[in-house]
């Protein structure tokens, strides 16, 4: 593990470029905190002792449709994580957040008081629709340690029926992954996510953009080299 002075981390990519799983290297070899707000915000609004909330059903809704969260309620339940995660004195990693320019401005001012205005570094990575699609028809999931199954030439022959090359579980696939909705989510990305990155360089921030199509160890590579010699 490289250990550093503690970053946010930002990852961006349309669904399928990896962002997830390379958060999750970042956060492995730098000693930070994955927070995948879109894992977290899932837990919140499946959670049973919130079922009847109007505001979970709600956001549910969204959810499962492929669009996005309403972004003051996402605001809201994600600055307050971060702020106990900088607090703690560790490292944060996100992993397609802060997703509309609302969230930026509320977001970002709290990040450069948490670490500070330099320790923020942003990444894009690149993928075309048609990778991304491909992926994510293939995604597995595991139900006991929740690892996905890279789409690899030795995996590609996976189904639901096989099970996790990591510890044995049975394998899912998310409604997320269907073909129609990540069509909604690719759209949803590019009118509402897509627009900040020039938010960002008109604050003064470097975007690091990275092609996502190489294997996850190649674009860590790349990406690891950035983190710490922008």
């Amino acid at each position: 593990m490289v250990r550093g002075k503690s970053k946010a981390i930002i990852i961006y990519g349309q669904p399928g470029a990896g962002k997830g799983t390379q958060a999750d290297l970042v956060a492995r070899n730098f000693g930070f905190i994955h927070f995948d707000t879109g894992k977290y915000l899932e837990s919140l609004i499946y959670d049973s002792r919130r079922k009847n909330n109007p505001v979970t059903k709600r956001e549910r809704k969204f959810f499962e449709s492929g669009k996005l969260m309403t972004p003051s309620w996402v605001l809201e339940v994600v600055s307050g994580r971060t702020e106990k995660i900088a607090k703690a004195g560790l490292g944060i990693v996100f992993s397609g957040s802060p997703r509309t320019a609302y969230e930026v401005k509320g977001l970002l001012p709290k990040l450069e008081k948490l670490y500070g205005r330099s320790n923020i570094v942003i990444f894009i990575i690149k993928v075309t629709s048609s990778v991304s699609i491909k992926r994510n028809n293939h995604r597995l999931v595991c139900i006991v340690c929740g690892s996905p199954v890279l789409f690899l030439k030795e995996t590609e022959k996976f189904s639901v029926k096989s099970r996790c090359p990591f510890c044995g579980g049975k394998l899912f696939r998310r409604s997320l992954d269907k073909p129609e909705i990540i069509k909604k989510r690719i759209i949803e990305y590019n009118l509402r996510t897509k627009p900040i990155f020039a938010e960002f360089k008109r604050r003064g921030y470097k975007v690091n953009v990275i092609i996502g199509e190489a294997l996850p160890s190649q674009v860590f590579r790349e990406l690891k080299r950035r983190i710490y010699n922008k």
